[in-house]
């Protein structure tokens, strides 16, 4: 199969995924919507109102963590069960399975990218000024894609053997989300507190986020290129691990 034709096969299952998916909704397509904003006010309403935390921009600062993350979790838990979940179309072709992984990354990212636009609105209309910094996102979107490719593809790899690690990368991704600085500074933080956390890639990319929409500056390019350095290992390991393994998790699934 050429470059091409796995492109297009990849970008059309994407497609008929995101549309299957909208038609077991009563609201199809808006729901891609609903959801997230439902599970950002959820958290507004129990950090913001409920503990009172953080001052008048905190919604625009809670958000730009929020949307970012959101695309992360939800790209890792689907896609590390890619494989499992497609057993029966892998047992009626065969086929690469890291499409199947290329697959699923790309309806997530078209879903964060509808949510996206939708928080630049939001920005907009509430009064944050967004400027040329914009072009900023450009990077720090491709080092998170990269990122997500990297974990999602070594997670699809092992979660057919092993059933079990899905729930370690369900819990892993918890103690992430409340080490990522969503909900405060970490700048604002101790300088060893700040060491550690900043070990979670996420860190940087969020920060990043904030930097270009909130603080209309350019994003800390040297800490992205860590993370992009980090996703690049990531990548090479999951295409090795899945090309090696292609064959044999039509057994493993069954």
């Amino acid at each position: 199969m050429t470059r091409t034709n796995a492109a297009n096969l990849i970008w059309h299952k994407a497609l008929a995924e995101l549309k299957a998916e909208s038609s077991r909704a009563y609201v199809g397509i808006l729901w891609w919507v609903i959801e997230p904003v439902l599970y950002m006010f959820a958290f507004y309403l129990v950090f913001s109102v409920g503990f009172r935390v953080g001052g008048p921009g905190f919604v625009p600062f809670l958000l730009c963590g929020l949307v970012p993350w959101k695309w992360f979790a939800a790209s890792i838990q689907t896609g590390s069960n890619t494989i499992v979940a497609n057993r029966g179309l892998i047992n009626q072709i065969y086929f690469h399975k890291r499409l199947l992984v290329a697959t699923s990354i790309v309806a997530s990212t078209i879903k964060f990218t509808v949510v996206l636009t939708l928080l630049l609105l939001f920005l907009g209309l509430s009064g944050v000024t967004l400027d040329h910094h914009l072009v900023g996102l450009i990077p720090i979107i491709v080092v998170q894609l990269a990122l997500i490719a990297g974990i999602t593809g070594v997670a699809a790899s092992i979660v057919p053997f092993i059933p079990d690690f899905k729930l370690l990368i369900d819990n892993g991704l918890i103690i992430m989300f409340f080490m990522s600085g969503i909900f405060f500074d970490i700048s604002e933080r101790p300088e060893r507190i700040q060491e550690v956390l900043s070990l979670n890639p996420m860190v940087p990319i969020i920060g990043a986020y904030r930097n270009v929409l909130l603080h209309a500056s350019w994003p800390d390019f040297e800490a992205l290129a860590v993370v992009l350095a980090e996703a690049a290992v990531l990548l090479i390991l999951a295409t090795r691990v899945l090309s090696r393994y292609d064959r044999q998790f039509a057994k493993v699934i069954n």
